[in-house]
């Protein structure tokens, strides 16, 4: 009986610290994943774990709003910042009182705050400002990505932030969808090499680790998240949130590939697409949530909605708020992002549970899941921002790395108008030369959309960086002079005798429903030019632009053709290729049409009939014409 009461006594002694607190295991991180889960979940009330599955926006993420709803997440929605042009000071001390506010609840569970880091550290000012998606699906070189990855992964740790809405693996099958530029490619083949960049964003898992399972390595890197889960680029006429009309199999073997990918190589969390299946809407589709992604794929992170997504499982949307609720957690979303009307969110949920309809079964898988990705990313331990990264924010080795891809991204389409004479590189000694156009001095339009502001920002004051017509300047010979004119006239180009122009045009920066086009033309009075300039002098037309668009009537005008796509902060990349220093690589990632009555038309189809096919592109050797 005394080894028994003395047995007691240590176990008593064990499970109380030195000051009289209880201990607690899920505080202590020499303890297993599992054992912290399962004591932080037992210590959990109702109201807690609906706070954990909450995602709120900024601007409404008070402490006291925090503390009371037991908040798990906050966003920054596209654009959101503390302050325009908040250094990164700012950023992480902001992040921090919400932290100390999370710390302050019973359990003292942290806050994840996310954002859309999707071309590098976009929303914040002086970030390097990487190429679009499709521009590294042009590059071909996954190892370059991973290396992207890491370096936008210290720029959002810099700002205290460690969840990054990135990357989107949509497989993008019709150029019209708005969000095309964030697709890497239309073959799922190039997507699936590109998920390189989940590693480089949250770290490179261990070869014996559990398949599925989510993994953040420290301080120094960021939760990722695949979206738009699942079938997103192959919506009916390329329109955004619009209903993806295929079998079984062609999801299986267009849209989810990528996805097993980024899977094995333990991404955090799947962002649910705004998009329906066959005329399901994918926040409401519990097979491919549940019985697919979490159960056949065995993904242990969590599912997060989209912006607003669940009240769009309605129609009108919004329409029944506790409807769509109970539709989009019953069918596997885990944390919904809310973003604003919290009180409702807490309320509805509340009632769903108390009426039966949602069980505490569901409610704990996706606390466990949200609950795992902060244990694993070490957020327990390491709540706070670290000013010390401050310098991380736009740094050179990060624009060398960013100007390096946008080289790589380039893709040659077409290098003098008669078969062995070529154009390309160009002479960095001339006398006078032309540049034209309306992208070529616009560094809001060389970066596109989700740059600062959601659907992107015209002009050269929205960040640091190099235009197109600033990194000509910066490399042609002394003594060359560089003329701009944004639209000349015929009467100007003939009278100044240039040696050669260059006229970059393309598209306007825009994002997601407002970049839906039909008709894909480049912007006004792009064509113009391109027909100015090309008739009188000879002349590379760059195309800043976001997908393929129309130029099957210029391309006999044009001497070289160079797509660019959206190049982002660093012009110098443009000319390193235009002018020789290096040669020409990039290959098509996508198809580009004659006509947009063409579309969708994709590599593989029966009545293929393109005018440069997917994988195209001329090649140069650095210094030298090309044949």
């Amino acid at each position: 009986m005394e080894t028994a009461h003395i047995f007691i006594l240590v176990v008593i002694l064990f499970m109380s610290s030195t000051d009289g607190t209880e201990y607690l295991k899920y505080k202590d991180p020499k303890q297993p994943l599992n054992v912290r889960l399962d004591d932080l979940l037992s210590r959990m009330t109702l109201a807690e774990k609906i706070g954990q599955m909450a995602q709120i926006e900024r601007k409404i993420a008070s402490s006291e709003v925090l503390k009371n709803y037991f908040i798990g997440s906050v966003l920054s929605e596209p654009g959101s910042a503390p302050a325009p042009q908040a250094p990164a000071k700012l950023w992480v001390e902001m992040v921090n009182e919400m932290q100390r506010a999370a710390l302050s609840t019973r359990l003292g569970i942290p806050i994840i705050y996310g954002i859309d880091a999707v071309h590098g550290h976009n929303t914040v000012y002086k970030a390097t400002i990487f190429p679009h998606n499709i521009g590294l699906g042009a590059t071909g070189d996954p190892a370059l990505v991973k290396r992207i990855g890491a370096a936008t992964a210290l720029e959002v740790r810099a700002t205290g932030i460690p969840y990054t809405f990135a990357p989107c693996i949509a497989v993008c099958r019709d150029p019209r969808w708005g969000r095309c530029y964030e697709s890497y490619s239309e073959d799922p083949k190039v997507v699936e090499q590109m998920t390189e960049i989940i590693p480089g964003l949250q770290g490179e898992i261990s070869e014996n680790s559990l398949k599925g399972v989510p993994f953040v390595a420290g301080k120094r890197k960021v939760a990722a998240c695949a979206k738009h889960f699942v079938g997103d680029g192959g919506t009916h006429l390329g329109i955004n949130e619009n209903n993806t009309i295929t079998n079984f199999h062609g999801l299986l073997s267009v849209h989810m590939p990528p996805y097993y990918h980024a899977v094995i190589k333990g991404v955090s969390s799947v962002m649910v697409s705004y998009s329906s299946w066959n005329g399901v809407k994918m926040h409401a589709n519990h097979y491919l949530l549940t019985d697919f992604l979490k159960n056949k794929l065995r993904f242990r992170g969590f599912i997060i909605s989209d912006y607003q997504g669940i009240d769009r499982i309605t129609t009108p949307v919004g329409v029944n708020y506790t409807f769509s609720l109970q539709t989009g957690i019953l069918a596997g979303i885990d944390m919904i992002m809310i973003p604003y009307n919290y009180s409702r969110y807490t309320e509805s949920f509340n009632e769903l549970v108390q009426k039966n309809i949602i069980p505490i079964s569901r409610i704990d898988d996706a606390v466990r899941r949200i609950l795992r990705v902060k244990f694993t990313m070490g957020l327990f331990e390491s709540p706070f921002g670290d000013h010390s990264l401050a310098n991380e924010i736009g740094k050179q080795e990060h624009r060398d790395i960013a100007r390096e891809a946008v080289r790589k991204s380039l893709v040659l389409l077409k290098n003098g108008k008669s078969y062995g004479e070529p154009l390309l590189p160009l002479p960095k000694k001339a006398k006078k030369i032309l540049v034209a156009g309306s992208n070529a001095d616009n560094l809001g339009y060389q970066c596109g959309g989700w740059t600062i502001q959601w659907q992107g920002v015209s002009g050269n004051n929205l960040t640091i960086g190099t235009t197109l017509l600033g990194a000509i300047k910066a490399t042609v010979n002394a003594g060359t002079e560089v003329v701009y004119s944004e639209n000349p006239d015929e009467h100007f180009i003939k009278s100044s005798e240039f040696s050669y122009a260059i006229v970059a045009v393309g598209e306007h920066s825009y994002a997601e429903t407002f970049g839906d086009s039909m008709n894909l033309t480049i912007a006004d009075p792009g064509p113009t030019t391109i027909e100015n300039v090309c008739r009188h002098i000879k002349c590379v037309v760059v195309l800043i632009s976001g997908r393929p668009v129309v130029i099957e009537p210029y391309v006999e005008k044009i001497d070289a053709l160079v797509a660019a796509w959206l190049p982002g902060t660093e012009g110098r990349g443009i000319t390193d290729a235009l002018f020789g220093d290096y040669g020409f690589t990039g290959k098509l990632p996508r198809t580009w049409f004659k006509s947009v009555d063409q579309l969708p038309m994709n590599v593989g189809d029966p009545h293929y009939d393109p005018l440069f096919p997917f994988g195209f592109g001329l090649t140069t050797e650095p210094g030298k014409k090309s044949n």
